[in-house]
């Protein structure tokens, strides 16, 4: 365990009102968090139930921005009681948002128009169009139409904030066509845009011709990524490929002649003709075999986790060098435990290196550092375990009366996830207080209760424990999100009904007011 020196905001405050700051530009931004930090952390604050809605379509919770409608309605969540932002007019099923990223305004960038300065939720609808909407009034700021050849369904970020990966649905082909044994050669279509403003890096199409038997393929930072229903994994260069396979530079909003027909770049019904075609197998930058296509990159220097491609080996993880494959020393990870559900494991969000590997009654966070006197190899060890509020006894005994009056004891042992103890169901990382967020749920006679417990990124230690008030049901899928002073749990349950429940931090509750007006 580390030092627990407690920050006196007393005196951060006072430093910060007479200016006592290095010359830093972000010292004051991580000032002020520090303080938020301290006071969210302190004994005193509570988290209060401040608003309950419930909904008939998804909810999406972005940046203190809380999505209804298919985005079409936005509340916001700043405020002490969340408020209506705006509410987009009703439209047909043909033009309902399918996905949507929000995005914000980049540092140090010279942006054509001053409402880019704000941000935007690019937008991807039903009939192909890609929208960005201001997030403030959900007025249209830009539209552009993306194709009429195939069916755009995904939106993602190949860059964060830079660039994003508009991918289709799969091309399965017709039912005529399946039953008759006629493949189609392409797959999907990738379109990849610079935002803000919007330009065209190109569409790409993924074909079986070349890439053989692939089952799915996205875009993550410049690489493309195409798996297989085998498990193997490979990684290409996106920008090589754009530069040897590009058939024809299109810009947006300028007129261009494509297979005969001519049009605008980018407005219906011309849209975005597919100008990345992809006629040799590209140079592979890497390739690996995984169950069920697992596979992530990251650490310090680069290390990729993977799990073994047999059923037999689910739950074990493997962390290799990226350079060459070697695997780290005491880099087989499993966990010992008894599940219905499987352990995960990834890369700690914080840029440290470190990694997060969950389990039902514990969460292990393991460094990955230099063995002495070989830099060239690197060990996995933990940094610091958090661990389940349990009873250490697995076994239960049972007595059973026989007929003829003899007591028999039965033991068995329970599993690792079984409700009645305190299990792990969400871990997430607060990336400006710098905290762990860990969700533990226990089933209390009838019904789960959940509580969200803040933990010290760099030693575990347990700083605040916020009771969730709403049942907690582990049949039904839940989000949970900690941004700054607010809680956010959003939970689906059968017969596609959602609720939101928005949590505020406050310092008194109403009963510690009145109780201190009585006193007085």
């Amino acid at each position: 365990m580390g030092p627990t020196r407690k920050p006196n905001v007393c005196r951060r405050l006072s430093r910060r009102a007479l200016g006592c700051f290095s010359r830093d530009a972000g010292v004051v931004q991580r000032t002020n968090l520090g303080i938020l930090r301290a006071l969210v952390c302190q004994e005193s604050t509570k988290f209060k139930n401040v608003w309950t809605t419930h909904s008939r379509s998804p909810i999406a919770y972005e940046r203190g921005r809380i999505y209804f409608d298919n985005y079409r309605r936005c509340v916001s969540s700043v405020a002490s009681e969340p408020r209506k932002l705006y509410e987009m007019p009703k439209c047909s099923k043909s033009e309902k948002i399918e996905d949507a990223l929000l995005w914000e305004c980049p540092v140090g960038d010279i942006l054509p128009s001053s409402s880019d300065y704000k941000s935007s939720l690019i937008a991807l609808t039903a009939h192909n169009w890609l929208l960005r909407i201001s997030a403030t009034t959900g007025k249209i700021l830009e539209k552009i139409y993306l194709a009429p050849y195939c069916k755009f369904r995904y939106l993602s970020w190949d860059t964060p904030q830079e660039v994003i990966a508009v991918k289709s649905a799969q091309n399965r082909g017709s039912a005529v066509a399946r039953q008759a044994g006629i493949q189609q050669p392409v797959l999907l279509y990738l379109a990849v845009f610079r935002v803000l403003p919007f330009s065209l890096v190109g569409i790409l199409e993924i074909n079986k011709k070349i890439f053989g038997n692939v089952t799915d393929a996205t875009l993550s930072h410049g690489i493309l990524i195409v798996m297989y229903s085998s498990g193997l994994v490979r990684l290409y260069s996106f920008q090589t490929i754009a530069e040897q396979f590009m058939q024809q530079k299109l810009d947006l909003g300028c007129a261009c002649r494509w297979g005969g027909t001519t049009g605008t770049v980018g407005e219906a019904p011309f849209g975005i003709p597919c100008n990345i075609k992809i006629t040799d197998l590209p140079p592979l930058l890497f390739e690996v075999s995984s169950l069920e296509n697992a596979f992530q990159i990251g650490g310090h220097p680069w290390h990729y986790i993977i799990t073994p491609n047999k059923r037999k080996q689910k739950g074990v993880f493997h962390i290799c060098a990226l350079k060459d494959n070697c695997l780290a020393k005491n880099g087989i990870q499993e966990m010992d435990c008894c599940s219905l559900e499987s352990d995960w494991i990834y890369f700690h969000p914080d840029a440290s290196g470190r990694i997060i590997h969950v389990g039902p009654n514990q969460v292990k966070v393991l460094k990955l550092t230099e063995i002495e006197n070989n830099s060239f190899q690197h060990q996995i060890s933990e940094d610091f375990v958090i661990l389940a509020n349990r009873e250490n006894n697995k076994n239960e005994n049972v007595l059973t009366v026989t007929a003829s009056g003899r007591v028999v004891k039965k033991s068995f042992n329970l599993l690792d996830d079984d409700p009645e103890q305190e299990t792990f169901k969400i871990v997430d990382y607060e990336d400006e207080l710098d905290l762990l967020s860990v969700v533990a749920v226990t089933q209390i006679d009838a019904e789960g209760k959940a509580h969200l417990d803040f933990h010290c990124n760099e030693y575990g230690t347990l700083l605040k424990s916020i009771p969730l008030v709403e049942s907690w049901d582990v049949t039904y899928s839940h989000e949970v999100y900690f941004d700054r002073d607010l809680v956010l749990h959003i939970e689906q349950k059968p017969n596609r009904v959602f609720s939101c429940y928005v949590y505020q931090m406050v310092c008194n509750t109403a009963e510690e007011e009145e109780t201190i007006n009585r006193s007085c």
